[in-house]
């Protein structure tokens, strides 16, 4: 496990979480930490390392 910090797509506050290294594509849903929205991760993994992160705002 990694942790990886990112600002929310929807109130830019700086948070953070836990990646899997061992899932080389993943693509969930998770709440902001802050605002509780929610946020589509969207990771990519190679040789343990995130290769590609991108958290997008899934709007209400």
């Amino acid at each position: 496990m990694e942790e990886h910090f990112f600002q929310c797509p929807h109130c830019w506050e700086a948070i953070s979480m836990l990646i899997d290294l061992s899932i080389i594509q993943q693509v969930y849903v998770e709440d902001c930490e802050v605002c509780c929205n929610p946020i589509e991760i969207s990771v990519s993994i190679s040789d343990a390392i995130i290769t590609n992160f991108n958290a997008q705002s899934i709007e209400q």
